[in-house]
This record gives structure tokens, sequence and C-alpha cells, in this order.
């Protein structure tokens, strides 16, 4: 008597690997990256190889997505500790011997030329996603304390380099973990209240605090300059104020229905700067006008709504944090990078998810999203 072993199909093999991702999640991602490559061709098409690029790199992330989407959350906790730790010592690295551009020094040659400070996008919630889990149930004011501490560290030395745009995304994603995990609301209103006040007599002292030779302290020279062509971009609207300038003006020329895909001529004048990157949503703006808009800002509100959906429903403190986190991270990048274009915001070197062409933020993109499917797959595939 023998027995016959039926072969498992390809489909059949495959199958258990999709298991558990989320359909929403997955719809919003879909509708985003419909809109970057859109975009991308009609402002990057006659700029070498940009779309196809941008292609390629989306294809990259999505790779990144399905394997970490594999990986449990209990397993990426491990690996917490030593991305941190290894993150950390790049970035002392950097301070010490990294390599200069256009007088920042963000980057460490390893043979491969990289930039350390992309690194700590993830780690940093990881590892105080990880220092919360080891104190649940115990936690103290102590250890918020602490958390401030490994939190300050990265972000200090990334605003050395200096570098503000992505020392915000990673103060931005550790600070949403100590929120979720439990910070007082007495100890987030006084910041957030002197924030405000600070903004208000900045406004209304700007023509003396930008007045020529008025130095901040702690800011360097060209983040000053930065927050004073915000509050006046016509101080030097063929300088530093050109950005915003013109940024406004496609946004604004764009009306309810925009000029029509790739009838932009803000765009294809190049009056734009960094049309492809830091600037495309005016690009966008310009061609699919404020229905453009609103439907792509519906678009990152679903995805950020389902990543808190998913962190609400995820059944370990870790991966509640984790995941509410990487739902913060998206929500700052495509805010800072709509609030920069629009001149409500300076101007920092974020680019807006999905749509901006950027090898690396789309390799850490795609991380992010991979670890909110991790932790939705987590859920889903606990037996009952």
């Amino acid at each position: 008597m023998s027995a016959v072993f039926e072969k498992p199909s390809l489909r059949q093999r495959l199958l258990p690997l999709f298991q558990g991702f989320d359909g929403p999640l997955a719809f919003a991602v879909f509708m985003l990256v419909c809109a970057g490559l859109l975009t991308m061709y009609s402002s990057g098409f006659d700029h070498g190889t940009r779309f196809v690029d941008h292609g390629r790199n989306m294809v990259i992330a999505g790779g990144i997505l399905f394997v970490v989407a594999q990986i449990p959350p209990q397993r990426l906790m491990s690996f917490a500790v030593p991305l941190y730790l290894t993150g950390v010592a790049l970035l002392v690295a950097v301070a010490l011997f990294g390599l200069t551009k256009k007088g920042a020094r963000r980057w460490l040659n390893l043979g491969v030329v990289i930039q350390p400070s992309e690194i700590l996008k993830i780690a940093m919630p990881l590892m105080l996603a990880w220092w919360f889990q080891r104190r649940e149930g115990q936690l103290r004011p102590l250890d918020f304390l602490v958390a401030g501490g490994l939190l300050l560290v990265p972000v200090g030395l990334i605003m050395k380099q200096p570098d503000l745009g992505t020392s915000l995304l990673v103060l931005a994603s550790g600070l949403s973990v100590i929120f979720f995990a439990g910070l007082s609301w007495r100890l987030i209103l006084p910041p957030v209240l002197l924030g405000v006040i600070g903004i208000s007599l900045l406004v209304w002292y700007e023509p003396q605090l930008c007045a020529d030779g008025v130095r901040w302290p702690v800011l360097h020279d060209y983040q000053q300059q930065r927050i004073c062509t915000l509050l006046d971009p016509s101080r030097d609207p063929l300088g530093k104020g050109f950005h915003i300038i013109q940024g406004m003006i496609a946004i604004g020329s764009g009306g309810v229905f925009g000029k029509g895909f790739m009838a932009g001529t803000q765009t294809h004048l190049e009056f734009i700067p960094e049309r492809t990157t830091d600037f495309i949503f005016a690009a966008f703006s310009e061609e699919f006008g404020l229905i453009g808009n609103l439907l792509l800002i519906v678009s990152f509100l679903f995805l950020i709504v389902r990543g808190l959906m998913i962190a609400l429903d995820a059944p370990t403190l870790f991966a509640r944090l984790l995941a509410g986190a990487m739902s913060c991270i998206f929500f700052t990048y495509a805010f800072v990078n709509m609030g920069m274009v629009s001149g409500i915001l300076p101007v920092v070197g974020v680019p807006l998810p999905f749509i901006s062409y950027g090898g690396t933020a789309m390799v850490t993109l795609g991380m992010g999203l991979g670890i909110l499917m991790s932790v939705a797959r987590s859920k889903r595939l606990v037996p009952t």
C-alpha cells in the first residue's frame, strides 16, 4: 500500500505569505502610489530617468514591505536595542569623520556612502516601544525621563550635522511613542503652551528679530534665514524666498480643478525648484487643483487612521506603540512637506510620501508599512 502525496501548487505555497495582510491599508497605499507615479511622470518625464527610477524605488519599497511583514512583532522587538545602538554609534562616527557636502556633515563612507540618520527613523520608535514594553505595569515618571534621554541623544546628534528635517521626523516618531505610552497631559500642555507663545512673539517681533546683523542662539544661520523667509518671503524674492513664493503661486494657479495632467506652466517652465523632490506637492496642486489636493489629503488621512486602528487592535503593548509611531511618522512626513510648500512651515528637507523622488525615504516608508502589516497580521493570525 503506497501513499500518494500531492505536491502543493505555487499558489498554495505563496498564499500563506499574504494571509493576514490588511486590505484597507494596502488600498490606501495603492491610491498614493498611483498619485505618485502620475505626478512623477508629469514633473519628471524630461528630468533624466527620474520617472523610471521612482518606479524602481517603489518596487524595492514593496519588496521590503513584503519581507518585513513576514516578521512577527515579537521578533522585531529583538532588533530594537542592536539597531538603536548601531544607529547612535554611526551618528557619532559621522560627527567625528563624516563626509561634508554643501556645508552639512551627514554621510559616512563605509565602502558605500550611507546616511546613518535614516536608520533612526525606524530604530527610535523600535527602541522606545521596547523600553515601555519592558516597563509595562510598573511605569514611573523616571521611565519617561529615561525615554526622553534615549530620544534626545540621536536627535541632538542629527541636529548638529545639521539636518533639521530628519531630526524633526526622528523627534516626532519618538514623542509619539512616549505619548501613546501614557504621558500625562499635565506634562504635555505646558511645552505646547510655551510653543504657541513663542511663535506668537516671533511673528509679532519679526521685523526686529530678522533685521540684518541679528543672530539667534542655538540655530544655525541657514535655519534662522529659513524661519525669517517663512515669515516674510518678500524679503528676498529672488533668493531665499524664491522657493516659497513659487510654490504658493503654483498652488494658487491650480484653482479648483487644476490645469490638467502635464499642463502645469509653473512646473514645466521650471519656475518650481526641486519639482520632483521636496516641492512636488506644488506641481501636483497646479495640475490637479483643490479637488486633487483634497483627494490626496483624504488618502493620507485614510492611511494614517487605518494605521492607528491597527495599533488599537494590536495584541501587545510593544506592537501597539510601534504601530502608532509608524502612523505618526506618515502624518509628520505629509504635514511638514505640504506645510512648507504652502508657506506655513519653514523649508526643510522632508519628502512627500510616495509622491516625492528619493530612494532612501522610499526604503524607510516601505519598512514602516511592513511594520504596520506585521502588526496587523499578528492579530489576524493569532489562533482563536
